[in-house]
């Protein structure tokens, strides 16, 4: 008969020894006569056991601490699901002894990024999750990291100088790619292209890099392409300054919005009764969903903040519980959201 799970004792009776010394042989601690050893390493290899990592965790009392470091969700949406990420993988793995906490910035403010970073820092956790913004501010805190000792995990965003850093998230040039592959097969010929930003974040020029790259490549590419940056801190400027980019540019008909903001240049075209442009965005905030099923936008490329969270959080407890190896980078597949697929993902 096949046992599934074996108690010391029991191993200590097919061996024929004491439950003291099976201990001592399964945790490596103190002495066991050559005699004993070997009874028991045989009657291990004959039931094939596997010690239990989390138990032998929970016995010592060890506690692992992770200090996430994220934007605020609370003032900017795209945020939420990354923190229902980490929430749930925290519900997950908090009974075993992973003691997770959350610090907030604000994704609009670089010393209220400074500030709670500091804080994430000072008391020395285990490892350091952070989903950057700020690029030179981030590089201010890597190094204090590297200072300190504590390893860093990145999601969402990469530090480019930082390339020996865990990294979560979606491989973003080649984003940019899957976006102007999209581009190319819904515009004209000779359709002119804007490449918009709105609120600009190092990241996105990543995927700006990717979009042009793939037009480059293309002999017959005759779209003039332009990039143009907006800040939406004050929503009737910020219309205003898309009317006024729009007169300046009547060629361009087709527009790619490198962050979840896609919403906002479809409200601004519909105060400007514009409803000819071609957009592509990110991510599966409501109003984009609302605009996608209206047809106002044409793809969303799904960024799976929530994913990327909950499997950095998964990948730090598994290497803390079970002593499984970091991947340098993980990348996630990029899915492309239409009016047809889009209820699957909500």
């Amino acid at each position: 008969m096949i046992k599934e799970k074996y108690t010391i004792k029991d191993i200590a009776q097919m061996a024929g020894v004491s439950k003291g010394t099976v201990d001592r042989v399964l945790h490596k601690r103190g002495k066991v006569s050559k005699n004993a050893f070997e009874k028991v390493d045989k009657v291990l290899k004959e039931i094939d056991y596997k010690p239990n990592p989390i138990a032998r965790n929970l016995k010592k009392n060890k506690t692992y601490s992770i200090h996430v470091l994220l934007p605020d969700p609370n003032k900017d949406p795209y945020w939420i699901p990354a923190y229902e990420g980490v929430v749930e993988a925290s519900n997950q793995f908090t009974p075993f002894g992973i003691l997770i906490k959350k610090f907030f910035y604000d994704p609009t403010d670089k010393s209220s990024f400074m500030g709670q970073s500091h804080e994430a820092i000072i008391s020395q956790p285990d490892v350091l999750l952070m989903a950057p913004i700020f690029e030179n501010e981030s590089q201010v805190v890597l190094g204090q990291c590297c200072v300190a000792k504590i390893p860093v995990v990145l999601f969402n965003n990469h530090i480019n100088c930082f390339k020996e850093q865990i990294f979560i998230g979606q491989d973003l040039n080649q984003s940019g790619r899957v976006a102007a592959s999209l581009m190319e097969k819904i515009i004209g010929k000779n359709d002119g292209i804007a490449i918009i930003h709105i609120n600009k974040e190092p990241h996105m020029q990543t995927k700006e890099n990717g979009f042009i790259e793939f037009f480059t490549e293309k002999s017959d590419n005759n779209h003039i392409m332009v990039s143009k940056t907006f800040n939406s801190a004050e929503e009737n400027v910020f219309k205003h300054e898309v009317s006024q980019f729009i007169k300046s540019n009547p060629k361009i008909s087709a527009f790619f919005v490198t962050n979840s903001k896609a919403y906002m240049l479809v409200e601004a075209f519909q105060d400007l009764n514009k409803d000819d442009g071609i957009i592509i965005g990110y991510d599966l905030l409501k109003p984009n969903i609302k605009y996608l099923k209206q047809g106002d936008i044409k793809f969303l490329i799904h960024q799976k903040p929530k994913r990327q969270a909950f499997l950095s959080v998964n990948y730090l407890a598994e290497h803390f519980l079970f002593g499984k190896p970091l991947p340098p980078h993980e990348f996630l597949p990029i899915d492309v959201i239409t009016t047809e697929n889009a209820h699957y993902y909500l």
